[in-house]
């Protein structure tokens, strides 16, 4: 009888966990596009002959790229931060 009263135990909502990959995913797709935005050959080249041109808009993709990189290095270590702290508040 006892254990028909007993309330059952709270399935773990794991809310951060989606959060963190949904985050995850947003920055997966936006390296891509960054890479691939650079791909095929540059029209507007001034004065530039068609290699160093080519060379200068492969150069500027690889800096956006490593950019956005770092940015979501960022991100994550913020994330991590935010989520160690809210786990030391929520057992204390």
């Amino acid at each position: 009888m006892s254990d028909l009263t007993s309330p059952q135990p709270k399935k773990k909502r794991r809310i951060f966990w989606w959060f963190f990959l949904a985050v995850q995913i947003l920055f997966l797709i936006w390296v891509i596009a960054g890479a691939h935005s650079g791909a095929g050959q540059p029209t507007d080249c001034g004065v530039l002959d068609a290699k160093t041109c080519n060379d200068a808009s492969d150069a500027g993709t690889a800096i956006g790229v490593a950019l956005i990189i770092v940015f979501w290095c960022v991100v994550d270590f913020l994330l991590a931060v935010i989520y160690g702290i809210y786990r030391l508040a929520k057992r204390g």
